[in-house]
């Protein structure tokens, strides 16, 4: 297991509508949580890059959850738009040329692949027309990844067991599609584990968001998750 900072293996999906709405959160939080996700909505909502300087500020970790997918050049230039501003990944869709115009554009932030979406199982998969299960759908993109220079990979749990049989420790594995008790059925997250599982299969982080955004205490439902993976992985 990679030596990383136990702390920071937990990453918030702060998915909320607006950048105010992050804030108070992010305050909420407090030192509960170092590592957050940046997604498309609070993208859209406005304010993204003030957000992000003004986490940075304050000595947080920045996923910029971005899933970058266009023609190479454009990739490459939106890419390079995130170098020196405190990102420490962001993600890619797409095929060879599109990674490899990412990973080109990048200095100090890390590219990450998406394999394929925690929401989806193998009924979606034959809707888009993947004649292939998701496992061999995720490992022919990890292979990819690892030949186009990518950092790692955003994968479920679930296949990130055979990403280390087959990659060992050359790509890391960021999971999402965590929840700390079994999935409900009215979740639309299909391929999911605890984090203890994820884990234990072989991730280097896990993003989680709902369990702790939506609990009755935010700072108390992180802090648990704090504790499963300090007993875990170690203090890294």
């Amino acid at each position: 297991m990679k030596a990383i900072p136990a702390r920071e293996r937990l990453i918030f999906a702060l998915d909320v509508p607006d950048a105010d709405a992050a804030r108070r959160l992010v305050e909420t939080l407090g030192d509960s949580v170092v590592f957050y996700k940046l997604g498309l909505e609070l993208m859209m909502a406005g304010g993204y890059d003030e957000l992000l300087e003004w986490m940075v500020a304050r000595d947080k970790k920045i996923f910029a959850d971005l899933k970058f997918f266009d023609i190479p050049a454009t990739v490459a230039a939106a890419v390079s738009r995130l170098n020196g501003r405190g990102v420490t990944f962001t993600t890619v869709h797409g095929n060879q040329a599109i990674m490899e115009a990412a990973v080109a554009a990048a200095k100090d932030v890390k590219i990450l692949a998406v394999t394929v979406l925690t929401c989806l199982d193998r009924g979606d998969l034959d809707d888009l027309g993947f004649q292939c299960d998701v496992q061999q759908l995720v490992l022919s993109r990890a292979r990819r990844a690892l030949a186009a220079g990518c950092a790692g990979v955003v994968s479920s749990g679930i296949e990130a067991e055979a990403i280390r049989s087959e990659i060992g420790e050359r790509l890391m594995v960021v999971t999402p599609g965590i929840r700390p008790v079994d999935n409900r059925a009215e979740d639309d997250q299909k391929r999911v584990l605890t984090p203890e599982r994820a884990f234990q299969a072989g991730a280097d982080y896990i993003v989680v968001g709902r369990p702790i955004r939506d609990a009755a205490d935010p700072r108390a439902a992180a802090e648990a998750i704090q504790a499963s993976i300090l007993a875990t992985c170690g203090p890294g």
